[in-house]
């Protein structure tokens, strides 16, 4: 909704003050067609040149992060704490038990519990992968945490592509932009034996082309691409909880000690009060029992 906002208030705001001023929109809708064709067309070209097919599933893909914003909610905090709340003490009181849970999250009764957790692979393959780890006597906090920053890392270096992606657009933009306008210049060229009224008007619509690169990228592809950045970057942090909370696992701090170390690295608007997590995990409790 924020991001519908923003892009109604700057049409509004550069059209509004255009015609405001005494502008006139005949000209720009005349010639937006074709300038967009050439602009928007050299831009989908070389976006698809400079990007593999995965990259270009995965842009567009993450355009409607822009309107929908981060994938993680305060709820899913919660939950995944849960979580991994109820798999620690599954693991301390009885690790042959946690192996049908970590070998086949699918499956599993406490998983099933958090649908929305249990969609994310990549989330999953951490949790299981790090605990399956643990019990194989790889549980050196300190290199399970240096593996686990490491690809952690990684993942947010490949969800950053699209970002990257979409910056090259708008940097490349407002010069599609002038090569527009020079064609437009040519045509102009052209018929420099009509009547100034005319040539003007042709000249306008040339114009149109710069104006229609630079308002693109600036106004548009740009701040899209850095919105994406924003949610992936946000959305990291819930892996980094996740870490957090395994580490402090390895360690072999209480399971309730554990937790509160994920909840006090989880994103400030995004943490769940002390109170309330303690009800959580009472129901957590009381379900075990």
């Amino acid at each position: 909704m924020v991001g519908l906002i923003g892009v109604g208030i700057v049409f509004v705001m550069v059209f509004g003050g255009y015609v405001l001023a005494g502008g006139k929109m005949g000209i720009i809708l005349k010639s937006l067609p074709f300038e967009m064709i050439m602009i928007g067309g050299a831009a989908l070209g070389a976006f698809v040149i400079s990007n593999d097919m995965s990259t270009i599933k995965h842009t567009l893909m993450d355009v409607g992060k822009v309107f929908k914003g981060p994938k993680w909610k305060p709820q899913d905090y919660t939950d995944v704490m849960c979580l991994l709340f109820e798999l620690i003490r599954v693991a301390r009181s009885n690790p042959v038990a946690l192996e049908e849970h970590i070998e086949s999250p699918d499956t599993s009764s406490i998983f099933g519990k958090y649908p929305r957790i249990s969609k994310d692979k990549e989330s999953i393959a951490l949790i299981c992968d790090t605990l399956r780890s643990a019990s194989m006597n790889y549980d050196d906090p300190h290199q399970v945490e240096e593996v686990l920053e490491k690809r952690i890392e990684a993942t947010l270096e490949h969800s950053l592509h699209s970002t990257h992606a979409l910056q090259s657009i708008a940097d490349g933009l407002p010069a599609l932009g002038i090569v527009a306008a020079v064609l437009g210049v040519i045509k102009t060229m052209a018929s420099i034996d009509q009547p100034p009224e005319i040539l003007g008007k042709m000249i306008g619509g040339a114009l149109v082309g710069t104006f229609l690169g630079v308002f693109l990228a600036y106004g548009l592809v740009g701040p899209f691409s850095t919105r994406v950045s924003a949610v992936v970057q946000e959305d990291g942090h819930f892996h980094r909880m996740i870490r957090e909370i395994l580490v402090a696992n390895l360690h072999r701090h209480a399971p309730n000690i554990c937790i509160e170390v994920g909840r006090q690295n989880a994103p400030s608007h995004m943490r769940p009060g002390f109170g309330e997590l303690e009800e959580a995990l009472k129901s957590v409790k009381q379900e075990a029992a």
